[in-house]
């Protein structure tokens, strides 16, 4: 499928900000057989005093930016052509559990796909003894890598509810689950939690998600949002698997990849640091239409 895809990030400052440096991550990566990008640009309002374009570890696009002068408001937008390949169906062919961490163990490569960067404890996703013993009791029938990783990501669609009032974007993933309430970002990070605790490693997904409006009524501009999913290592054969867990289903179509990690911390779409005595407030939207289809 072909998309058209803007996002719009913009930042309100209550005293002008001195100086800033920015670091953004929202441009979609060009995944050979997953997602072609045909084009995408990254504009600012102001105009930065500098720009840089990088990869960073994971191969993630990065744009850094700096100002030197005051501003009152920043806007950051990407603009992107993204064709989202339709996955093959494919058979589970991990393997078994019992001789999976002989596979992960073998997996010795410090390349950026290696599975070794994604089983232990990260950033934003903390050991937690209470989500493991839920991984272990949700997954207990479950023979393979590959189920194992279904088994999980479909018993938190389960047990937890969507809520885009439960949390922030820094709430703990203790507190997500202890509520059992959240969004995309918390359902990810304790779905990692948990397949990391049964020695499966995983990882985080930042992209969109294409979302249609109600049958009868007209698509809203920016309805769409920023989403997050889960990458699983299911053994050498299967390699990375993309799990949704907010909609219990695999990544497919409908989803363009903009960065991968460990967590949220290093896929977050704008970090950086600013000279200013106020507060700030910051909104967002995403238009992500399908080309060709009028929607």
């Amino acid at each position: 499928m072909l998309y058209s895809i803007t996002l719009r990030i913009l930042y309100q400052y209550n005293s002008p900000a001195e100086v800033g440096r920015h670091l953004l991550r929202v441009t979609p990566l060009h995944l050979p057989g997953i997602q072609i990008l045909r084009s995408a640009r990254v504009t600012c309002d102001p105009v930065p005093s500098e720009t840089l374009v990088r990869r960073d570890f994971f191969a993630n696009t990065c744009t850094e930016i700096s100002y030197r002068d005051s501003q009152d408001r920043t806007m950051f937008e990407m603009q992107a052509e993204v064709e989202r390949l339709e996955p093959e169906p494919g058979m589970d062919v991990s393997p078994r559990r019992p001789g999976f961490r002989g596979e992960v163990q073998g997996a010795t490569s410090l390349h950026p796909l290696s599975p070794q960067h994604f089983l232990p404890a990260s950033p934003r996703v903390p050991r937690h003894d209470g989500i493991a013993a839920w991984a272990a009791a949700a997954a207990r029938e479950a023979d393979t890598a590959f189920a194992a990783v279904d088994t999980i990501c479909a018993a938190l669609h389960r047990d937890m509810t969507f809520d885009s009032t439960a949390t922030l974007v820094d709430t703990p993933i203790a507190r997500a689950f202890d509520l059992r309430r959240g969004v995309c970002q918390d359902f990810s990070h304790i779905a990692i939690c948990a397949l990391r605790s049964l020695g499966i490693p995983a990882g985080y997904v930042s992209g969109f998600l294409r979302t249609l409006p109600p049958e009868g009524q007209a698509r809203l501009q920016g309805a769409d949002a920023m989403h997050a999913w889960v990458r699983a290592w299911c053994g050498k054969d299967m390699g990375w698997v993309e799990f949704d867990p907010t909609n219990a289903v695999l990544a497919g179509s409908d989803h363009v990849v903009i960065a991968y990690g460990r967590d949220y911390f290093d896929v977050a779409p704008v970090k950086g640091a600013l000279r200013i005595a106020g507060g700030q407030s910051t909104s967002q939207a995403v238009d992500m239409i399908r080309i060709g289809e009028g929607r």
